[in-house]
Parts: structure tokens; sequence; C-alpha cells
């Protein structure tokens, strides 16, 4: 039986319906947020490789990301639910999180530009990754937050899809960046432990972008004072009022917030590994080459950027296919087990078009990754109180499996051979064995 929040009431006021531009703009934001996120996740093992970083240590410079991610979210979702101020309760953070990110991303990859020794270098890169992605992290949270806050049940749907497409258009956006940049003529290759101005630039016009973007959101979103927030989520006194425990929160929290949790371990331990070692795989499968300094492997640097916006047009795709499946679950199920079967054929591929392929199906398990959780999770939290704590240490959901898997990284590569493209294929079978778990999430909201 599941313990709801004390502070429920009875009888709630209903939200009313929001227009098609509301939703839309409280979500814009995530655009830029998004192409910031592409870069870094498109790039980071490129730009330490760059550096000289070695395969078997690559997934280590990955724990950095969802630590910070983990400490910082619940954070925000705690002091952004007891805030109120002119600019409203999430954006302060949201707007923060932009400005540091921006700051960041003109200096992450320049780390070794400045003539600094390679262990300088290094320890630069990964202070500007720690603050990079704390920051992403504080800029991205507020954005699911606001649609838990002002969004009724029947709109959440809506508003996660708007959600969904904006962030994966970010991220062909932000993933083409490096290949665009060297299609017009900027140079994609550097001295040794130097990163391409190809990739610097898109930093550059990516921090542009997204502050710009949140700018827009900030301008034109009006949130709720924490009166009017108790008065339509069924709570007796404003959150801003009240003292958590965080302890008694988790405790008390709906079984589908565990149950998704389960899925989602597997999930981003495998797309995790689509991250870490999708640059040298393809290097090796289609150009043949591990060497680092040599153009092939820059050339498949800029390849993964066209195959991670493969797969964010196969997510964009996917997504109105899984809005027309009755069965959450079973559409769930669907889109994990194709992503599996596109990471496990990636090993077996020698031609960069035919990786089409794999990176279209990986894309349907990205958008129910995107769509999915946070749907059934807030759904099921209406009437809990403390949406934003809640999603910050549902966040968790998301970083410990990448903690748990960037640290066992370099052993497991070692186990499959040293051969990054097996990495992939170990990808896949965690999407099977997140498929499986599907069986076990709970869908019930809180009215049930």
């Amino acid at each position: 039986m599941e313990t709801k929040n004390e502070n429920k009431e009875v009888v709630k006021m209903p939200r009313p319906d929001l227009p098609f531009s509301t939703l839309w703009n409280l979500s814009f934001g995530f655009f830029g947020v998004q192409i910031a996120y592409a870069l870094q996740s498109a790039n980071i093992s490129r730009i330490f490789a760059t550096l000289g970083a070695d395969p078997h240590s690559l997934s280590y410079f990955w724990i950095l990301p969802p630590l910070m991610g983990i400490i910082v979210q619940p954070i925000v979702g705690t002091l952004s639910d007891k805030t109120w101020c002119r600019m409203g309760r999430r954006i302060p953070y949201l707007f923060l999180g932009a400005l540091v990110a921006v700051l960041v991303m003109c200096l992450l990859p320049n780390a070794g530009s400045f003539g600094m020794a390679v262990s300088t270098a290094m320890i630069f890169g990964l202070c500007s990754l720690m603050f990079l992605d704390t920051s992403i992290n504080m800029a991205m949270q507020p954005f699911k937050m606001l649609v838990g806050d002002m969004v009724n049940e029947h709109q959440k749907t809506l508003a996660y899809s708007i959600q969904s497409f904006l962030c994966n258009a970010g991220s062909l956006v932000g993933y083409v960046f490096p290949f665009f940049f060297t299609f017009i003529g900027i140079s994609n290759v550097a001295a040794k432990g130097v990163v391409p101005d190809s990739v610097i630039y898109s930093f550059y016009i990516g921090a542009a972008i997204l502050i710009l973007c949140v700018i827009y959101t900030s301008v034109k979103v009006k949130e709720m004072p924490p009166e009017e927030y108790a008065k339509y989520h069924g709570l007796d006194k404003p959150l801003n009022e009240e003292k958590v425990n965080i302890l008694r929160l988790l405790l008390n929290a709906p079984r589908t917030f565990w149950t998704v949790g389960v899925v989602q371990f597997f999930c981003w331990a495998a797309f995790m590994y689509m991250w870490t070692y999708t640059n040298g795989a393809i290097a090796d499968t289609c150009w043949h080459t591990t060497d680092v300094t040599s153009a092939g492997y820059q050339l498949a640097g800029n390849w993964v950027g066209v195959l991670f916006a493969v797969q964010a047009i196969g997510s964009v795709l996917w997504a109105v296919v899984l809005a027309m499946i009755p069965n959450r679950k079973f559409g769930y199920a669907l889109s994990l087990i194709l992503g599996a079967a596109g990471f496990c054929m990636i090993p077996f591929i020698h031609n960069q078009y035919v990786l089409f392929i794999p990176y279209l199906l990986i894309g349907c398990a990205w958008a129910a990754m995107l769509a999915m959780p946070f749907a059934l999770v807030t759904n099921a939290l209406e009437g809990y109180g403390h949406m934003g704590v809640y999603l910050g240490l549902f966040n968790g959901t998301i970083c410990v499996p990448q903690i748990v898997a960037a640290a066992l990284g370099g052993l497991i590569l070692t186990t499959v051979g040293s051969v990054q493209a097996n990495m992939l294929f170990v990808a896949g079978i965690l999407l099977v064995a997140g498929t499986l778990c599907t069986m076990i999430v709970d869908e019930k909201t809180a009215s049930d």
C-alpha cells in the first residue's frame, strides 16, 4: 500500500488546459540546453582521446557528468521547491546554470590549446567537464519540473512530447556542428594534443544558442506562486513553508518511482557505453585506425555526430509511432528491444552509411527513454507534493547507472578483448535486460 504525502487533500482544484504556445514556451530553452549536452556527449571521448587518454581509462572521464548530476539535481529540486522571486521558482536556477555552461563551453575544447603539459591539460579538461555538467544539469532539470508544476495530467503527455521534440532537435544541431564546420572549410585536424577548430567553434556557437534559448523561456514563462501551486496540487500549505525530509520522501515514493528506476538502470548504462566508445569503435571498424592523431580518427569523430543526429531523427519519428501505441508498457518494451538490436549490429558493420540503420533503431529506445519515465513518474507523483525534490531524486536512476557503467568500463573493455566496438554489443545486452524489466513497471497514478 503506497503512502501519500501527508499534505494531500481530498479535494484539489483542477488545473486548466494550457494553450499550445505556453506548452512550447515551457520547454523551448531545452533546445539550447540539449545542444550543449549533445556537444558534450558526442565529443568528450574525442577530446580526451586527443589530449592523450588511454582507451581503457576513457570511461573514467565519464564518471564526472553523472556524479555531478546526482549531487546537483536533488539540491536544485529541493531549493527550487522553496524558492519564489520575481523570476519564478525554477527559472532562476535554469538561468544561472545556463550562464555557467556558456562560460565553460568556451573553455573546455581549448584544454589542449594553452601550452600546458599533457597531465595539466587533462586536469584542466576534467575540471571544465565537471563545471560544464554541473551547469547543464542545473539548467536541464527545471524544464522537467516546470511541466510537472504547471501542466495537468491530460496534457502532460503532449507537454513531454514537445520537450522530447525540442530535445532531439537540439541534439540534431549539436551533433552535426563539427561535421558542418568541417564541410565549410574549418580545420578538422590539429597538432598532437590539440582539439581541432571544427570542435572548438561548435562549442562556441552552441554556447550562444544556449543562452538565447534560455532567455526566451525566462521571458515568456510565468510560474505559479506557492499558494497557487498548493491550490492546484491539493496541498494544505505552500511548499516554501514546509520542511523537507528527503529520506522520508524516498520511503513514501510511489512504487512506479522505483520500478521505472530499475528499467532506467540498464538503459542509461547502455547509452553510457555508446557515448564513450562509439568514436573508437567506428574509427576502427570503418576507418581502420586507432591512432587518435590520424585524419581518419578525426573524420570518424565527425561521423559520430552524424550518427547521433540520425539517432535523433529516428527518435523524433518513433515518438510519433509511440504515441499511437495504446499499451504504454508494450510501447516501452518494443522501443528498448529495437534499440538493443541496433547496438548489437554495430560491431559487424564496416560501412559508415550502413551504420544509419542501427542508429535509427537506437533512436527508438532513446525516444522511449525521454518520454516514458517522466510521464509515468510525474503522473504517479500527483498529490505527493515536492515535485522538484522527487524529480531531482529520480535523476539518480539516470546518474547511478552511468557512474557504475563508467567505473566498470575499463574492466569490461579488457574482458571483451580491448575492442571498443564490442562494448556496443554489451550495450545491446543491457537494453535487453531493460526490456525484460519493463514487465515489473507499475503504471498506477496517485488517484488509483
